[in-house]
């Protein structure tokens, strides 16, 4: 029995006067702890990469969240000191990586930046800092020194019936931990909405006629995974449509979570 591996994007950070490809540590735990999955750093080193050959390694790709944003000459915006700070190489690497993953059929979990990163790489835009916008909510993270405070779950979406999600999380409200100040402006070709705030804030999308599991959430699952029930809901799923690609991809049963 073999357990899944699963593609895991990176950040490029500089510190130490060394040029760091890292993602935080709760996106990995609750890929190894709730999904089940092995997870595999993915270098941000772009065209560099031969995608195609991890991607027939693989049995998922998990896009996670970041400080930084998508630049927006990706999706004709203009770049700004304010909208920053900014990841050409993570944007060189996974805007590419998940439209190939969609293309392969292989599952997909994208994360407050990941949705964002999948809405442009389907040729979506993005509205950058929504709290300025009239009639929205201020959905940044609460000021506080404690993490546990900043990643409070407070917000409620409501889930498109019928959906993705609504098999995931049963019908009904969905409270959240949503913090981010852009959000899905145009939604990207071949995306669906899957939930949204209540001021109409896209929160969660899924591909429609995709070949396997492929689902954005603008919210922090991760954060809770261990703790939260809904929270580790959406891992759950994803491990075991990682583990039926396996299984397809293979012959071999994965190991069970």
């Amino acid at each position: 029995m073999l357990q899944p591996l699963v593609a895991i994007s990176t950040d490029v950070r500089v510190f130490d006067n060394y040029t760091w490809h890292a993602a935080p540590q709760q996106y990995l735990d609750a890929a190894l702890s709730v999904a089940g999955v092995f997870p595999l750093l993915v270098p941000s080193f772009g065209e560099r990469l031969d995608l195609e050959q991890l991607l027939s390694s693989v049995d998922g790709v998990m896009i996670t969240g970041s400080k930084s944003n998508v630049h927006p000459s990706l999706y004709g915006g203009e770049a700004s000191e304010a909208n920053g700070p900014y990841d050409p190489a993570r944007d060189a690497t996974t805007l590419p990586l998940i439209r190939l993953a969609i293309e392969r059929g292989v599952p997909l979990l994208a994360i407050c930046r990941g949705i964002q990163e999948l809405n442009v790489a389907l040729g979506g835009t993005l509205a950058t800092e929504i709290q300025d916008i009239d009639g929205r909510i201020d959905h940044r993270a609460p000021v506080s020194d404690s993490q546990d405070e900043r990643f409070v779950i407070r917000q409620v979406l409501s889930i498109a019936p019928d959906s993705c999600l609504a098999g995931i999380f049963g019908a009904g409200p969905l409270t959240v931990n949503s913090l981010h100040r852009q959000a899905i402006d145009r939604l990207g070709s071949r995306l669906q909405v899957e939930a949204v705030a209540e001021d109409g804030t896209v929160e969660g999308v899924s591909v429609r006629d995709s070949r396997a599991f492929a689902v954005g959430v603008q919210w922090h699952p991760e954060y809770w995974a261990r703790t939260d029930d809904n929270s580790a809901r959406i891992f759950r799923a994803f491990g075991d449509a990682a583990r039926a690609h396996l299984m397809a991809r293979t012959g071999v049963r994965a190991a069970a979570e």
